[in-house]
């Protein structure tokens, strides 16, 4: 047992002297490479940052180009068909790839349509084969290739024409 206590005294003894002799040495990292260090480590930090904004700038800008408003919605052909205008009133052109009619925001059905191609500043057409009911709200969502969503809804007209 004495034993013991003598080893783990002079094992403690050897720590801590080691212990003192790492932290009270003068010797460490010269001025020139500690500099070197940090000038990397700021550079790194630097790309960083400047590849995560170019990559949201990107995204957001070219989305901010599209604005979608919906101009115009024709119910007609005795509730057969209906006509869509959309106007894209932004600075960029894009393309209509999706329309969706329902009697309710959640369960529209998809309407096959080729894509349409929206210059910036103009209003395109887009015409459904579509049974509608009188005086029933539809609810449009149009989707276009730059992941613009325009949802809204409309009323159909209280007689058919």
């Amino acid at each position: 047992m004495l034993n013991n206590k003598v080893e783990s005294s002079l094992s403690n003894k050897k720590v801590n002297s080691l212990t003192h002799k790492l932290f009270k040495s003068k010797k460490g990292i010269s001025p020139i490479l500690a500099t070197l260090l940090l000038v990397v480590i700021a550079v790194a930090a630097i790309v960083v940052t400047y590849a995560w904004v170019m990559t949201y700038m990107t995204h957001t800008t070219g989305q901010a180009g599209v604005v979608l408003n919906p101009a115009n919605v024709r119910f007609y052909g005795n509730g057969a068909k209906i006509d869509i205008d959309v106007q894209d009133t932004g600075t960029s052109d894009t393309t209509i790839i999706q329309v969706y009619v329902g009697t309710s925001s959640s369960t529209m059905d998809n309407q096959t349509i080729s894509p349409l191609p929206i210059p910036a500043g103009s209003v395109q057409r887009i015409t459904l084969n579509y049974s509608w009911q009188v005086g029933a709200i539809y609810y449009f969502k149009v989707i276009a290739s730059t992941g613009q969503i325009l949802p809204w809804s409309q009323q159909a007209p209280s007689t058919l024409s």
